[in-house]
């Protein structure tokens, strides 16, 4: 009888210092797949509107446990494209009237904040856009795909560009425009697939 107690005694205490000496996962970093991933934007003025895609130069998101824990990716200021070809738009849009991208050739987004479970998550993060930057917050889902990479993707971000010092035709500035105006209020979505990045453990 007391052989068993001490059997028992000694099966719990052997339980108990594995559970407790089990190794954590470590937080594992993916980098952004440029060729894959992109951005897309829209604008409107009075008489239309135009949208297009920007280019993701670098980032890099972190999992625990494939959970999205926080991050950061770059933009290309330089890429922006219309989705017409209009050369004058693209051009129009890298001046000074907007966003300067001679200047500031970068914006870029840093995850702060991560709210939700599962694929649907509420991230807030500093945006930077000409130097200047923004706190904003918006939903975001997170799948897993097949060969091991991640896609997150944001549908529609609302952000007023003259925050970011973009101020061209703006209304709400400048009250003597008439119709030739354009909106305050720009939309732009984030796709954004990331590999596990090289010396990652797996």
């Amino acid at each position: 009888m007391k052989s068993t107690l001490l059997t028992s005694a000694l099966s719990i205490a052997f339980i108990a210092l594995t559970a407790f000496n089990t190794p954590k996962v470590k937080p594992e970093s993916y980098s952004v797949d440029t060729k894959k991933s992109n951005i897309t934007w829209f604008g409107k003025k009075f008489s239309g509107s135009h949208k297009g895609t920007v280019a993701i130069k670098s980032g890099s998101l972190t999992f625990d446990n494939k959970k999205l824990i926080n991050g950061t990716f770059v933009a290309d200021m330089n890429s922006i494209k219309d989705d017409d070809g209009s050369k004058n738009l693209e051009n129009h849009l890298k001046s000074d009237d907007f966003f300067g991208a001679q200047k500031f050739p970068n914006a870029s987004f840093t995850v702060k904040k991560v709210a939700g479970s599962g694929a649907n998550l509420n991230i807030t993060g500093d945006l930077t856009i000409k130097g200047i930057t923004q706190s904003i917050t918006f939903p975001a889902k997170i799948s897993w795909n097949s060969d091991g990479s991640a896609t997150a993707k944001v549908e529609k971000i609302v952000i007023d560009r003259t925050k970011y010092d973009i101020k061209y035709k703006s209304k709400s500035l400048f009250g003597d425009l008439g119709d030739n105006f354009i909106y305050d209020e720009f939309e732009f979505g984030v796709n954004l697939v990331v590999v596990k990045s090289a010396g990652t453990a797996k």
